[in-house]
């Protein structure tokens, strides 16, 4: 038996159909999907070009941040953006707003200034922390406006509770050095348009860059601030190296050497000489042209303002000032610095410093050094026929400490071959890298070994100087002014 074939099956026009829009249905989605991927990756990379070609051709951030809602807007495909920026204090601003055409924008502007308005409002209000003193009553205290991240949020439910149901607003924060500086808006009528993840890394792109440009802004401005500060330090420094003698005078019988050398720009040592007739000087006389006629005593004087820097360089600029007038009175170096005292105490004592000082009179004819203290390291005394130190001190207190403070009067005569050595303790305090500081006790080996080899005075300065460079560090900075005065008595 064979067998019958069985009917060959011929599929219909119909199916054949389906088959093919099966089949390309699939492929159809797929390119839709690569060409909107191209789509958003060329709209990510335009951004990011039109906004690094705004941060290099703006010369100020305004005109960049009048950029910014244009492009959020533009890449969200939103019809308008708004830019809203927070001050130190808190307060909020709208800064920019971008409407696209045939958009208007008068709504969301009247939102955006209610709500931020109605948070600046909130902020000046002082809130008040309730403690509880020793005794136990309540204290109010005021707390400080701050900036708060959830404050700032409710900004947008602020914004959104005043626009119409049918305008959708998104925001996104500006953060600079972790901190919200703003935030931007946009918003749409569509009521389809839909917050996407693609949107939402647009838009964060977009408050990067504002980001970026207001660091930028503040770092210039900061960069600014530090090069005119730096100008007027170096003025303030220039002035200050005028006040300070350009040179030691010439004192018949003695050799005189001095150098202050500040840790910043501007210090607050100090150190003088004048001679007790320059008020009798006229314009164009060289004192020391009329010393070598007609010697006359003459102030040696070093002191040292707590601090260091300006402030320290500006009381010292006054200390000068005043002493060289209380000269002129023709008193007593304990009289002299009580009356300075009572003349500066009032504006130290609102500044908050003091003032050490050591105020002498050397008389050439008798070779006597009168001398009075005011809490100043005592000047150290090598003489020439015991080859030992002694400490000119005596009691007082620091200038600007009490209104009524008392000084005493001393005086030591000087024989040939002494020396004495005014200082700061910037000497003593210099520390090494291990924290060792430098102490009186090395600064006497020192100034007695460069005695007892006969140096001169601006040897002795020199060796001193050489002596505590070594001692911290060849390299290292100051951590304090140094000022030294060296007073030799000429041998016969």
């Amino acid at each position: 038996m064979t067998a019958a074939p069985l009917p060959h099956h011929q599929p219909s026009k119909k199916s054949d159909n389906s088959e093919r829009v099966a089949e390309s249905t699939p492929v159809s989605a797929l390119k839709e999907l690569v060409a909107r991927l191209h789509r958003e990756q060329n709209k990510v990379q335009n951004l990011l070009s039109s906004l690094g070609f705004a941060l290099r051709s703006f010369n100020n951030l305004n005109q960049f941040l009048e950029i910014v809602p244009l492009m959020a807007a533009r890449v969200t495909d939103a019809d308008g953006g708004a830019l809203v920026l927070f001050k130190r204090n808190g307060q909020a601003r709208l800064e920019q707003l971008h409407c696209q055409e045939g958009h208007t924008c008068q709504d969301i502007r009247r939102a955006i200034e209610q709500a931020t308005r109605q948070m600046g409002e909130k902020k000046s209000k002082p809130q008040k922390n309730v403690k509880r003193s020793l005794s136990g009553n309540a204290i109010d205290e005021p707390e400080l406006p701050t900036l708060r991240a959830t404050s700032n949020a409710s900004i947008d439910e602020r914004v959104k509770e005043s626009l119409d149901a049918g305008i959708q607003l998104f925001g996104t924060p500006i953060l600079v050095k972790n901190r919200e500086r703003g935030r931007i808006y946009v918003f749409s009528r569509d009521p389809e348009y839909a917050w996407t993840t693609t949107r939402q890394r647009l838009v964060q792109l977009v408050a990067d860059q504002t980001s970026v440009a207001i660091a930028n802004h503040e770092l210039t401005n900061e960069l600014r601030a530090k090069e005119r500060l730096d100008r007027e330090l170096e003025i303030a420094s220039e002035i200050q190296v005028h006040l300070l003698p350009s040179e030691c005078p010439q004192i018949e019988g003695v050799e005189l050497a001095a150098a202050c050398q500040t840790a910043n720009r501007v210090g607050g040592d100090y150190y003088d000489f004048i001679p007790t007739n320059y008020d009798r000087l006229q314009p164009n006389d060289n004192p020391q042209e009329i010393e070598s006629t007609t010697p006359v005593p003459w102030s040696i004087v070093i002191g040292d303002v707590m601090g260091k820097g300006v402030p320290a360089g500006l009381i010292m600029t006054m200390t000068r000032g005043m002493l060289r007038a209380e000269v002129l009175n023709r008193h007593s170096p304990a009289k002299i610095l009580q009356h300075l005292n009572r003349v500066m105490f009032e504006d130290l004592e609102n500044s908050h410093r003091f003032v050490t000082l050591f105020y002498s009179e050397y008389d050439p004819k008798t070779r006597i050094l009168s001398y009075t203290n005011a809490a100043h390291n005592p000047p150290l005394l090598w003489q020439a026929q015991t080859e030992g130190i002694t400490r000119l001190d005596t009691w007082g207190m620091l200038i600007g400490l009490e209104a009524d403070s008392q000084y005493e009067d001393a005086s030591v005569q000087l024989a040939p071959g002494d020396t004495v050595l005014y200082y700061t303790d910037g000497f003593t305090d210099a520390v090494d890298k291990n924290g060792a500081r430098f102490d009186e006790d090395n600064l006497v080996d020192a100034f007695c070994w460069a005695c007892e080899r006969d140096y001169t005075s601006q040897a002795i300065l020199d060796h001193l100087f050489d002596r505590v460079q070594q001692f911290i560090g060849s390299g290292s900075r100051y951590g304090d002014d140094m000022t030294l005065v060296v007073l030799r008595v000429k041998s016969s």
